[in-house]
């Protein structure tokens, strides 16, 4: 067991891909995950099979958009485990095209999802680590968030954002809350299912030729974890070796 066991542990978007490779793995290292996303037949699915290989694992349905469903749901991981150790703001969007297609309306989804569910996240768990006197936000960006592609206009503005987000929280919070940003090349995940624009949903298929598993990424957020408490992982990008850019 690393120094991750006991802690409690929240995590956004948790029901596919990155969010439920994380919940296995720091399961299975001994940390008390709490489970968040809309698909609550996912997330029971999930926490039974934790709960089999003898994890620890709990579930609340969210949408990260509202706010105050994610008061209430880290308000109950408060009150229930008595602490919060690590918000993983996890949940995601990624419905490509070119700005001509004027899709206003996926814009607004994620800036929506992306954005506004990173910062509803920070609103909610940052009194109560303040208070406890420790803490780690791990906000999950993109290499998106470092170099923007044609389609991806807004996904990438999305990206950029929760970089300087957290930018920004890590230089106010001091040393007893750490922050730390994860940033994922291409990733197998269900993103691309979000894609309506045909021409964009083609180039993303090729593109996601060469994806890496999310374990992968899980794996980057175990690192960040535990770590000892005067190290603050402060960014990661994590891609398949064979994505030049």
């Amino acid at each position: 067991m690393s120094n991750i066991a006991g802690k409690v542990v929240v995590i956004t978007g948790a029901s596919s891909g990155i969010g439920e490779a994380t919940a296995r793995l720091l399961a299975q290292s001994g940390a008390h995950v709490i489970l968040g996303a809309r698909r609550t037949e996912k997330l029971e699915a999930l926490t039974s099979a934790i709960r089999s290989e003898d994890g620890l694992a709990d579930y609340r349905a969210l949408d990260v958009t509202k706010r105050d469903q994610m008061e209430e749901f880290i308000s109950y991981v408060k009150n229930t485990f008595g602490r919060v150790d690590v918000i993983v703001n996890n949940a995601g969007v990624m419905p490509l095209s070119k700005l001509e297609a004027l899709k206003v309306d996926e814009w607004d989804r994620m800036i929506d999802v992306n954005i506004r569910g990173v910062l509803h996240g920070i609103a909610a768990g940052l009194p109560i680590m303040k208070e406890q006197g420790f803490g780690q936000f791990i906000n999950i960006s993109s290499i998106g968030g470092h170099v923007v592609s044609p389609t991806a206009a807004v996904y990438c503005a999305t990206k950029f954002a929760v970089r300087a987000i957290s930018e920004g929280l890590r230089m106010e919070v001091g040393d007893d809350i750490r922050v730390t940003i994860v940033s994922p090349g291409v990733t197998e995940s269900e993103l691309a299912d979000s894609i309506s624009d045909e021409e964009s949903r083609q180039v993303m298929k090729e593109y996601r030729k060469i994806a890496i598993s999310p374990d992968a990424i899980a794996r980057t957020i175990l690192f960040a974890i535990e770590q000892p408490a005067d190290v603050d992982v402060n960014e990661i990008i994590v891609r398949p070796t064979a994505s030049a850019n």
